[in-house]
């Protein structure tokens, strides 16, 4: 499970997700990348499932970047409390993605089995999301 070693303040406000990704919109490591369609919080567990479903079909060969990284932190208060006394404390992380950020990209695998790994790998994200190549984006040649 992906988290920051240590923050500059342990509880965040929540933020607006408003507009599209501006930064990491394109695929500049890999061949093949997975674009967001939606904003959303992609929690640090959904990351990880993505990233197993991936590598597992491609059987570890290629290899996978992760280009999102959960540094928020997301607070909850405990069950049946009263309102007031403060904020909760931190329970999980999110990466704040926006629509057209770039979440994972692959390379050293065929189009064909990249699609389908990219495929399994949205299926674990809440969002939806699209396969791009690097020409598509024109990410760096």
């Amino acid at each position: 499970m992906l988290l920051p070693k240590r923050v500059k303040y342990r509880r965040v406000q929540r933020g607006r997700l408003k507009g599209t990704a501006t930064r990491g919109n394109k695929v500049n490591y890999g061949d093949f990348g997975l674009v967001a369609l939606e904003p959303a919080w992609i929690t640090s567990n959904q990351i990880e499932a993505a990233r197993i479903a991936m590598t597992r079909y491609i059987k570890r060969g290629g290899q996978v970047w992760i280009k999102i990284f959960p540094d928020k932190p997301i607070t909850e208060k405990p069950a049946e409390t009263r309102m007031g006394s403060g904020k909760g404390s931190p329970e999980y992380w999110v990466a704040v993605v926006k629509p057209g950020r770039v979440m994972f990209e692959i390379a050293g695998v065929d189009e064909e089995l990249a699609r389908e790994a990219m495929r399994l790998a949205a299926n674990k994200l809440p969002i939806k999301c699209k396969f791009v190549t690097k020409e598509e984006t024109g990410g760096e040649q």
